[in-house]
């Protein structure tokens, strides 16, 4: 009697080795956050995710920042990032940049209200929904953006549709760039980059992977222009540096 060959699925890749990677981000009126968030990934030492392609979630007024100093012609750093760090291929445009509607399917220009919220999140829960739908794709979340509500929003919908492969990530800024406008990510005529690890909880969700990072300037050696991420050895870690939950 022949037995039929018993086959094991194939353990889930990592979210670096899926065809498809999305980085989406929710944002109010600070675009910054989603340079500092690819730049926050694509230069981790261990576990680098470059998007294959970026969304943004944000306000019709942050939509409008966003094009202007992400994407113009006159500043565009999120094309300057990809250019400073040799990351191509990656796509954001316009067309995935967006715009909350509210109950009536009009163009939100802030979270204001309990209609407001409930449209926000229905609006949100429908782009984790969409993407998670795709098996191909690995998602990345970053909720360091907007009202603290889109955070909690977006946060929580990964909580329902995530899946093994998908992460959710929080990015700090310290002072004084964090009240800056003109900063958007460590340049890499800035200084030097090593990582050092932060001990941040992590959520008791069991689908979803935490990572998150804070970008500083570096240990008062180093003049305020330079920038680095410490050594995972380094114990304690100097004051400030580049610091990240590993995901579990």
């Amino acid at each position: 009697m022949n037995t039929p060959a018993v086959t094991h699925p194939s353990a889930p890749a990592l979210p670096a080795q899926f065809p498809r990677r999305v980085l989406l981000a929710v944002s109010g009126l600070t675009p910054q956050i989603v340079t500092e968030t690819l730049y926050a990934l694509a230069a981790d030492e261990f576990d680098p995710f470059v998007p294959t392609e970026v969304h943004l979630i944000t306000s019709a007024e942050g939509a409008r920042r966003a094009e202007l100093s992400l994407l113009s012609d006159d500043l565009g750093w999120f094309h300057k990032l990809c250019e400073d760090y040799h990351l191509p291929g990656v796509k954001f445009d316009a067309s995935h940049i967006h715009v909350m509607r509210d109950a009536h399917g009009q163009p939100m220009n802030d979270i204001r209200s309990p209609a407001d919220n409930r449209a926000a999140a229905d609006f949100i829960t429908a782009q984790v929904r969409a993407i998670t739908a795709d098996s191909g794709c690995a998602l990345h979340a970053s909720i360091a953006g907007g009202r603290k509500t889109m955070g909690f929003y977006l946060g929580y919908a990964l909580s329902l549709f995530g899946r093994p492969q998908d992460r959710l990530s929080h990015v700090l800024v310290s002072e004084p760039f964090e009240s800056s406008y003109d900063f958007f990510y460590p340049t890499p005529t800035a200084g030097c980059y090593k990582p050092v690890p932060a001990n941040w909880p992590t959520p008791p969700w069991h689908r979803s992977r935490w990572q998150k990072y804070r970008l500083s300037a570096c240990a008062t050696a180093c003049p305020p222009s330079c920038w680095r991420v410490w050594p995972a050895s380094t114990t304690p870690w100097p004051p400030p540096g580049l610091r990240w939950h590993r995901p579990i």
